[in-house]
């Protein structure tokens, strides 16, 4: 049949064209308040969803050395991805599905905004190039202040580093102390399970081990220190 031809071509432009759509939004992203995946799925069907979007410059300064030492800290000298911590927890893993980290905070952007959760060669071959991207197109402060207002923070639908320290702390962000936000970031990886108000001995220990580490490493944050 002549027509097959036309349309396989005409659906593989369309995939094309979705799959550049990211690539479009991205730029526009300097600016504004995005919203991830999950919070217009959740919104969709009906699950309550909180988020106050804040700019990094009113968030404790204690946040990003805690935040960053905890899930990438290489994260102010990579392009996006750091293909060493994939190696080594590529190393580390017995398959796919055991894979752990690996991610960069701007592959958990390009994830949080475009994709969707789960383990799949599928998603993360969509989230290689899109982490690129966006390391190219917007400021390291850029990336990381939508980060900490898109991750989920809390089991009922906290999303942002605002909304969680209301729900942890019964303060806004900007007045977290060191040990408080050592907490927020230790349990970022399962908001579910991890409480930083009520915190166990493991998720003590660990944030412990987070807020030494930033205490130590001061220059982590220099490439978002210039926020507006």
């Amino acid at each position: 049949m002549p027509f097959l031809p036309r349309i396989a071509r005409n659906i593989l432009l369309a995939l094309i064209g979705i799959l550049l759509v990211p690539y479009l939004i991205v730029p526009f992203y300097r600016f504004g308040e995005p919203v991830s995946t999950v919070m217009l799925w959740r919104e969709l069907t009906g699950e309550p969803v909180t988020r106050i979007y804040v700019p990094l410059s009113h968030i404790s300064p204690d946040v990003p050395p805690a935040v960053l030492v905890a899930e990438d800290a290489a994260f102010c000298t990579h392009l996006g991805v750091d293909l060493r911590q994939l190696r080594e927890a590529i190393a580390d893993a017995d398959d796919f599905e055991d894979l752990r980290g690996g991610s960069t905070i701007t592959q958990q952007v390009a994830k949080n905004l475009f994709l969707w959760g789960g383990r799949s060669f599928v998603r993360k071959a969509l989230e290689f190039p899109l982490a690129l991207w966006i390391n190219l197109v917007l400021p390291k402060w850029r990336v990381l202040e939508i980060y900490l207002n898109v991750a989920e923070w809390g089991p009922g639908g906290e999303f942002g580093i605002e909304a969680g320290a209301r729900r942890a702390f019964g303060k806004p962000a900007r007045a977290l102390n060191a040990r408080e936000a050592a907490l927020m970031a230790a349990s970022l990886p399962n908001p579910h399970k991890r409480n930083p108000r009520q915190p166990g001995p493991g998720l003590r220990r660990l944030a412990g081990l987070y807020m030494a580490r930033a205490a130590r490493s001061p220059h982590v944050d220099d490439c978002v220190s210039q926020s507006p």
